[in-house]
Formats: C-alpha cells, structure tokens, sequence
C-alpha cells in the first residue's frame, strides 16, 4: 500500500510541477516571439522538463516522501546532475529551432 501511496505522489508532483515549469517555458519562448505549440519542440521541452523532475524527484523529493522507506534511496552523482541538466538545457535552446 505504501508503494501505491509513493506513486501517487510521484504522479501528482510530476503533473503539478511539470505544469508550471511547462506554462514558464511558454512564456520564456513567447518573450522571445516563440511559438512552439504543435511542434516538435513541443516534445523536447516535455522531455527536458520530465528530466528536470527525475533529477528533482532523485536528489530532494524521494527523502522527503512520506509513505516509502525502500531500499535504493541515493543522490545521484553530481557528474550525473550535471550531465542531465546540461542536457535539458541544450533541449530547451534547441526546442524552438525544431519542426
């Protein structure tokens, strides 16, 4: 039961914060006279964002659950943060020059 509680919360801080992260990325690409909706860029700004919330949820969010104690609770390596969030980075500048 613990772990379907843990899933849960998994799926609505995905839903919340990728929401939010998607509607600032809106706005960021409309300041710049951007728009990327019905694109391909569309898809990797979700898959930047979807790997901004794994890095979020591995680092921070899994010590603070509250129904899961399960084994495997590790940080990722700095070298391994950094390399993700370089990568969604790099996908966010190249989203709006995909079609």
């Amino acid at each position: 039961m613990k772990v379907i509680l843990e899933l849960i919360r998994i799926l609505a801080v995905c839903l919340i914060l990728g929401s939010i992260m998607s509607a600032i990325m809106n706005i960021v690409y409309r300041l710049f006279s951007v728009d990327i909706t019905n694109t391909n860029g569309a898809f990797l700004v979700g898959i930047a964002i979807f790997i901004l919330l794994f890095v979020l949820y591995r680092n921070k969010l899994q010590f603070s659950g509250w129904f899961y104690d399960g084994r495997g609770k590790t940080k990722l390596s700095k070298k391994v943060s950094g390399s993700l969030i370089s990568f969604s980075i790099l996908l966010f500048v190249l989203a709006p020059f995909i079609h």
